[in-house]
C-alpha cells in the first residue's frame, strides 16, 4: 500500500466523520448510525465522554483530515511509498475522546505498523474507526493490532503518553527502545485586555471544552493588572450547564469546600471557581489566574517553562508562538503535542 492509498483512506474517513454535523450530508449511512450507537455507548462507559464532547473531537478529526491539510502536512517529508516499515507501540491516553488517533494516524502514514495499547477509559471510539478504515481500504487489516500486556511483544519504537508519574515508569521500562514519552502539560491564556468579544468567547470553549480534561485546555490566565473579572463571568455564562454534569459538578461541590477550608480566596460564579496562584495546574472545575504589571516578565515565564506548555493562547504579539482563541481544541495536523515532530522521529527509526 503507497502513501497516496494510505493518505486517501484517511481522507475517505474524515469524509465519514462529516456527516456528524447538520451541514454535511451523511456519508455511508448505516455506518454512521452504526458510530451514533458507538457515541452513546461510550458515554455510558464514560460519563466524561459525553455526546457533545465526543462529537467535537470527531468534528475537529473530519476538519483535519482533508487532502490539502495532508498535501500541507507531509510534503516536507520523505516518506517510503512501500516496505514493511517498523513496530511502533503507541500506549494511549483516555482523557478526552481520541486523544491519541493523531500519533496512530502518523505511525500509519509513515508506512509503519501501529501496536496499540488502548486507555480503559477510551477504548470504544478508535476500534470503531479502524474497522471504518479497514472496510474503505482493506489493505489496513495488517497495519495495527491491540496488545494489553507491554511485557508481550517487541517493538522498534515507543510512544507513551501519560501522568508526570507514569512517564518516569516509561521512560525507565522503556530505556533501551526509541521512545518518546509524554508527560503531563498544561496550556494557559495570556490577557492584554485589549481583546475582542470572538476572542473571548474562543478562550471560553479553550477553558471549558471536554471539562477542561486536556492538556490543549487553558487552565491558567495572565491578567494585566486591574483587569476586571467580571469581563471573564460575562463570556463563561453560556457554559453554565457544565455545572449540572455529575463528575464536574462533584468536583465543583469538593474543590470549593476544601479550598475554602483552608481560607483561600475564590471568586466563584456557581459553575467556576477561580483562584489567584502561581501554579499552572488548577484542578477540574477550577481556573487559576495571575495579575502582571509587566508583559515582558510573563513572557520570560512562558519561556522558562516551555516544557511544561502544550499552548499558549494570546495575541500575535503576545508571545512567540501563540495559538489563537478558540483554536486550542482544533489542532492542524502539523501541530505536534510536546512540539515533538512525530514523523520526523518515525522516519528515523
Amino acid at each position: 500500500m503507497n502513501l497516496e492509498e494510505r493518505i486517501d483512506a484517511f481522507v475517505q474517513l474524515g469524509k465519514f466523520l462529516s456527516g456528524l454535523s447538520e451541514e454535511s450530508p451523511a456519508f455511508m449511512g448505516k455506518e454512521l448510525e452504526k458510530l451514533k450507537s458507538k457515541i452513546e455507548e461510550c458515554e455510558i462507559r464514560n460519563n466524561w465522554f459525553t455526546e457533545d464532547s465526543i462529537n467535537n473531537s470527531l468534528l475537529s478529526l473530519s476538519n483535519q483530515l482533508s487532502s490539502d491539510n495532508f498535501n500541507a502536512w507531509i510534503t516536507p517529508y520523505n516518506l517510503s511509498n512501500s516496505g514493511e516499515g517498523k513496530r511502533v507501540l503507541l500506549v494511549m491516553a483516555g482523557n478526552i475522546p481520541l486523544v491519541g488517533f493523531h500519533d496512530f494516524l502518523s505511525v500509519i502514514v509513515s508506512g509503519n505498523k501501529a501496536v496499540v495499547k488502548l486507555s480503559s477509559n477510551d477504548n470504544i471510539l478508535f476500534p470503531y474507526l479502524w474497522e471504518v478504515l479497514c472496510e474503505i481500504n482493506p489493505n489496513f487489516s495488517n497495519k495495527l493490532e491491540y496488545i494489553e500486556n507491554l511485557k508481550e511483544k517487541k517493538f522498534d519504537a515507543v510512544i507513551a503518553t501519560g501522568s508526570d508519574n507514569s512517564s518516569k515508569y516509561f521512560e525507565y521500562y522503556f530505556k533501551n527502545i526509541r521512545r518518546i514519552i509524554r508527560k503531563n502539560r498544561r496550556s494557559v491564556a495570556v490577557l492584554n485586555g485589549k481583546e475582542t468579544d470572538k476572542e473571548m468567547k474562543g478562550l471560553a470553549s479553550d477553558i471549558f471544552l471536554y471539562f477542561g480534561l486536556g492538556c490543549r485546555n487553558v487552565s491558567k490566565v495572565f491578567l494585566p493588572k486591574g483587569y476586571n473579572l467580571n469581563k471573564l463571568f460575562e463570556v463563561f455564562f453560556p457554559f453554565q450547564d457544565i455545572v449540572n454534569h455529575k463528575k464536574y459538578g462533584n468536583n465543583y461541590d469538593y474543590n470549593k469546600s476544601i479550598f475554602l477550608m483552608g481560607n483561600n480566596k475564590l471568586v466563584e460564579n456557581g459553575f467556576l471557581l477561580m483562584k489567584e496562584d502561581e501554579s499552572l495546574q488548577s484542578p477540574v472545575s477550577m481556573l487559576f489566574y495571575e495579575f502582571y504589571d509587566d508583559l515582558e516578565k510573563v513572557k520570560d515565564y512562558i519561556d522558562e517553562n516551555a516544557d511544561l506548555l502544550q499552548c499558549v493562547v494570546s495575541k500575535e504579539d503576545v508571545v512567540k508562538k501563540n495559538t489563537h482563541f478558540g483554536e486550542t481544541q482544533n489542532p492542524q495536523l502539523w501541530d505536534y503535542a510536546d512540539n515533538v515532530d512525530t514523523i520526523e522521529f518515525l522516519t528515523s527509526i
